[in-house]
C-alpha cells in the first residue's frame, strides 16, 4: 500500500507540472479561449501524453534494472531491449500527439508538423527521457539505500552474534575456575564447601537470566561482584581486600558482567598463586556517567614484559570495543602488582 501511495503521488506531481508546461506552450494558440478551458484541456492533453511515458518507465524500473541488478541477462542484450523500447514509445508519444492530443483535445488549433519532424522527436526525447530519467534516479537511489541497510543490518547481526559468543565463552570460563575452588575446599574437607556452592548458584541464576538483558543497572553489577568477593573470600586466610566505592547514580545502566572478568583476573593470578600475604584493591566510580574501575593485585613472580591477555581479559576487552566506543582500558605489569585501570563513558553504550 505505501508503495502505490508513493508511485500516485510522484505521478500525480508530475501530472499537474506537464499540466503546467502544456499550458505555457499551447496558451498563445489558444487566446480566444476561456481561460478554464485551456487548463482543462492542458490537463487532458498532459493524460494522454503520460501513458506512454508511463509504459516505458516501469519498463525500466521493474524489467530492465532488475536485470542490471541481478546480472541475469548480458547489458548488452539490456541495453538494445531498452533502445527498442524508447524508440517505441517515441513512435507511440508521437500518435497520440499527432492523432489526439492536437486534433481532438485541441481542436486542430495548434501548428502541425509532420509525424516524425525533428523537433517533435526532440520534444519527445526530452519529454520521456526527463520522467523516466527521474523515475529510475529515485529507483537507484532507493535500491542503494536498501543495500546500506542491509549490510548495516548483517553487520549489526554479526556483531550481536560475536557479542553472544563473548558473554558465553566468558561464563563457562568463570564457572570453570569457581569449580576448581569449590574441588580444593572439598579435598580439604572443608565446612565453607556448601556455603561455596550456594553462593556458586546465586550467581549462576544471575548469569542464566539477568546477563541475558543488555544492560542491568550499576547496583546489581556491584551485587555480583561483592557475591563473588564472598565466594573467593573463603578460599584465602592471608588476603586483604579493601574495595571503595564511589556512586552518584545506583540506577545508571551498564552491560552485564563487565566488571566481573577483572576482579575474577586479580584472584586468580593475584591471590591464588600468592604463598604469602597478598592484597586486593579495587575501586569503583561513577559520576555524571563517567565509570571509573581499578583492580590491583599482588603477584609473586617478577615478570614485567608484554602482558598475556586470558581469555577473561581478552573477551571484556573485545566486548568494550563493541558496545563503548568511549572507553579506554589500561593494563599494567608491575614487578610484584597487576594493576587495571577502566574509564568508561556510559551514556556511549552502542546498541548492537
Amino acid at each position: 500500500m505505501k508503495r502505490l501511495l508513493m508511485h500516485g503521488a510522484f505521478w500525480l506531481v508530475y501530472l499537474l507540472q506537464d499540466t503546467v508546461l502544456q499550458l505555457v506552450w499551447v496558451a498563445p494558440a489558444l487566446k480566444n479561449i476561456p481561460e478554464y478551458v485551456q487548463v482543462r484541456m492542458a490537463f487532458e492533453a498532459a493524460i494522454a501524453a503520460l501513458m506512454p511515458k508511463l509504459l516505458f518507465t516501469y519498463f525500466i524500473l521493474y524489467v530492465a534494472v532488475p536485470k542490471i541488478v541481478q546480472g541475469t541477462v548480458k547489458l548488452a542484450a539490456i541495453i538494445c531491449q531498452v533502445a527498442i523500447a524508447f524508440l517505441v514509445t517515441v513512435v507511440l508519444y508521437r500518435l497520440i500527439f499527432a492523432y489526439y492530443i492536437n486534433p481532438i483535445i485541441y481542436s486542430g488549433v495548434l501548428k502541425t508538423r509532420s509525424l516524425f519532424h525533428v523537433l517533435n522527436l526532440l520534444l519527445a526525447v526530452m519529454d520521456i527521457g526527463f520522467v523516466s530519467g527521474v523515475a529510475i534516479t529515485l529507483k537507484l537511489l532507493r535500491i542503494q539505500l536498501a543495500a546500506r541497510e542491509r549490510e548495516k543490518n548483517l553487520v549489526r547481526e554479526k556483531l550481536e552474534a560475536e557479542l553472544k559468543f563473548l558473554r558465553h565463552q566468558t561464563n563457562p570460563h568463570f564457572l570453570f575456575n569457581t569449580l576448581n575452588n569449590i574441588y580444593a575446599l572439598a579435598r580439604k574437607r572443608s565446612a565453607a564447601t556448601a556455603e561455596v556452592v550456594m553462593r556458586l548458584s546465586k550467581l549462576l541464576r544471575f548469569m542464566l537470566y539477568e546477563s541475558k538483558r543488555n544492560l542491568i543497572t550499576i547496583a546489581d553489577e556491584l551485587k555480583i561482584l561483592d557475591d563473588y568477593i564472598a565466594l573467593e573470600k573463603m578460599r584465602y586466610e592471608r588476603l586483604t581486600i579493601h574495595f571503595q566505592r564511589d556512586i552518584d547514580d545506583e540506577t545508571r545502566k551498564i552491560a552485564p558482567l563487565l566488571l566481573l572478568p577483572f576482579v575474577e583476573n586479580a584472584f586468580k593470578h593475584g591471590a591464588s598463586e600468592s604463598r604469602f600475604d597478598s592484597f586486593i584493591r579495587m575501586q569503583v566510580q561513577l559520576q555524571q556517567g563517567r565509570l571509573t574501575f581499578s583492580v590491583e593485585n599482588t603477584k609473586e613472580n617478577d615478570f614485567t614484559g608484554n602482558i598475556t591477555e586470558n581469555i577473561g581479559l581478552h573477551n571484556v576487552r573485545r566486548q568494550l570495543e563493541l558496545m563503548y566506543p568511549d572507553h579506554d582500558l589500561q593494563l599494567q605489569n608491575e614487578a610484584t602488582t597487576f594493576s587495571v585501570r577502566l574509564s568508561i563513558n556510559l551514556t556511549s553504550y552502542a546498541q548492537v
